[in-house]
């Protein structure tokens, strides 16, 4: 196990803002497309969820978290993008755990790990996605497998 990047500075009670509409009249793919604009003008996270809406019609509750400086470009992205009239937002607190990666050799190759730290100690520990998902690939393994072997040398 060896660090890939020192740990960060515990970020506590970070100021962002979250912004959210609600959609009934928009399609899926558009949905897809909105969010990554959002992440590529640098939003923080964005997330949408079902709801119902007035008459009891199908609709998504389009939500997302950006710094105070990014409000602008984020309301022209869903002003521009997406069919909503209108966007709410205010100010919230995000508590973050300090970060650090590690990486994890297995038999097959290596895995980066993005550990959560809080008051110095381990509170989760997730491997990184693609890195399983290539080893899985280049050695015909099921995903499941390479994810246990990371888990046993944590």
């Amino acid at each position: 196990m060896t660090a890939k990047h020192p740990p960060n500075h515990e970020h506590i009670d970070n100021e962002m803002i979250k912004m959210e509409v609600n959609l009934d009249d928009i399609s899926g793919e558009w949905i897809g497309n909105v969010m990554d604009l959002l992440f590529d003008a640098g939003a923080n996270d964005v997330f949408y969820t079902p709801i119902y809406m007035k008459k009891n019609r199908p609709g998504v509750l389009l939500q997302l978290l950006c710094s105070v400086q990014a409000i602008d470009k984020m309301k022209e992205i869903l002003l521009k993008e997406t069919t909503t009239l209108g966007i709410r937002y205010y100010p919230i607190t995000v508590h973050r755990m300090e970060r650090r990666f590690i990486v994890i050799e297995t038999e097959w190759g290596n895995v980066t790990v993005k550990q959560g730290i809080y008051h110095g100690k381990v509170f989760q520990s997730s491997p990184e996605y693609e890195d399983c998902r290539k080893l899985a690939k280049l050695h015909n393994l099921p995903l499941k497998k390479v994810y246990e072997a990371v888990w046993k040398k944590l």
